[in-house]
């Protein structure tokens, strides 16, 4: 009787063991499929780039393009102030827009098994990482720039002409900036985090507890470097800035093409 169940328990357990589902998002990428994504992500944001450049009088033209010295080409130039791509709301959105898609499409076809995890992800990032922090940076630094002259009259001064008391003005000075920038950016990542959550479990029917990740921050450099831009506008500073933006907003699009269950 023993014997029986024993065996029977065996070859229970053998047939748990044979016929539970596999989980095809346990397995990770390969460096090749996350070089693919990495490249559809750019290349989803060239048209929406190539676009803000007309705009501002650059050549599409392959051939002038290639003439060009790199420092000269519209992702990089940043002066004179007139004639550069200036990454404000708008701009930031469409491209990381064209990166979130690329990478998507990206991700379906080198790693289609996994597109539900995608799905949900393409809504973390658009939502989470983009447009909800963009639109509480560009609400903060709005009102700060209503309110900035006032601000900077009320910080501590020291009537000097030494070396230290110059230091402690322009750190004084820019506190109001500082507080102002991480502030809003702060808000925007932590609500963009709790919108998209919940919009992935009303879509999804799937309890989502999503926390904030280390990469979560990196496509955040476009809003702080977009609040610089707000708080510091018509500055040569915050337009070299705001050259580092297209390469951050890849992550966007990396991330939601790599994305896999569990």
């Amino acid at each position: 009787m023993l014997n029986r169940i024993s065996t029977q328990q065996i070859d229970n357990s053998k047939y748990y063991l044979n016929t539970a589902p596999q989980n095809s998002g346990s397995k990770k990428m390969s460096a090749t499929q996350k070089a693919f994504v990495a490249g559809t992500s750019a290349l989803g944001m060239v048209p929406v780039i190539a676009y803000w450049a007309k705009g501002k009088g650059f050549s599409l033209n392959p051939v002038k393009i290639a003439k060009t010295n790199i420092k000269d080409w519209a992702l990089f130039k940043s002066e004179p102030l007139d004639k550069v791509i200036n990454f404000g709301w708008k701009e930031i959105l469409s491209v990381a827009g064209g990166s979130v898609v690329g990478g998507f499409l990206g991700g379906i076809i080198i790693d289609p098994e996994n597109k539900r995890a995608k799905k949900r992800e393409f809504l973390n990032q658009l939502l989470g990482d983009v447009i909800v922090p963009i639109g509480c940076v560009a609400v903060g630094s709005k009102l700060f720039n209503k309110y900035s002259a006032t601000l900077h009259k009320i910080m501590p001064k020291i009537n000097s002409e030494n070396k230290f008391s110059k230091i402690f003005n322009t750190i004084s000075e820019n506190i109001p900036d500082t507080i102002a920038t991480l502030g809003s950016l702060a808000i925007g990542i932590i609500a963009g985090n709790k919108v998209s959550n919940e919009i992935n479990e009303k879509l999804y029917h799937k309890e989502v507890d999503r926390g904030i990740k280390a990469t979560d921050f990196a496509p955040h450099v476009d809003d702080l470097c977009m609040s610089i831009s707000m708080v510091n506008e018509g500055s040569t500073f915050a337009s070299k800035l705001g050259r580092i933006i297209p390469f951050a907003l890849l992550v966007p699009g990396y991330e939601t093409g790599t994305a896999r269950e569990n």
